[in-house]
């Protein structure tokens, strides 16, 4: 009986360790990520930049990534189509904003140490042309670097909705 109350509590203790992986929700790097998002909302695309590193590669549902001069015109049609908000939660309870967390990973095997903001979220958008919204459910990852900025941007969302809406606002303003 003793050898398994040992057994037991070895089991248990193992099982409790940390791997090395560390979740925090209110650190640093989370809150740089909400005010990043904050300046999005803004249209304060200088601010984008400014936790963006040069060399940033944004992929954007594809494995072929885009440079920030890319993303910033996407940006300003969104705005330009758009009033856009963020939220995260159930339908009629409280709006919380998205949804942040980072994750910092050890180093394993040949794979370096990685920090990694991830964050969900509903992007809702009310096209200022015809008045329709668009709720649209959103992930997108944030990987650091070692100078604490951006180096990796991934977008999961189906943009199908999103893109139609600014074709049919970049139309109208063409026929004006």
């Amino acid at each position: 009986m003793k050898n398994y109350l040992l057994l037991f509590f070895a089991a248990l203790f193992i099982s409790c360790t940390s791997t090395g992986v560390q979740v925090t929700f209110d650190d640093e790097k989370s809150n740089a990520i909400r005010a990043h998002y904050q300046n999005y909302l803004d249209q304060n695309m200088d601010g984008l930049k400014s936790l963006w590193s040069p060399d940033i590669k944004i992929f954007l549902n594809s494995r072929n990534a885009i440079t920030q001069d890319d993303l910033i015109p996407l940006l300003e049609a969104q705005h330009a189509t758009y009033d856009i908000t963020m939220t995260f939660g159930e339908e009629g309870g409280s709006d919380l904003g998205p949804w942040v967390e980072t994750t910092t990973y050890p180093a394993v095997a040949e794979y370096p140490e990685a920090i990694i903001t991830q964050t969900w979220f509903t992007w809702n958008a009310t096209s200022k042309l015809t008045g329709n919204t668009i709720n649209l459910p959103a992930h997108i990852g944030f990987k650091w670097g070692d100078d604490g900025r951006i180096i990796e941007e991934y977008h999961h969302y189906d943009t199908v909705e999103m893109t139609a809406g600014i074709e049919e606002a970049q139309a109208a303003a063409a026929t004006e």
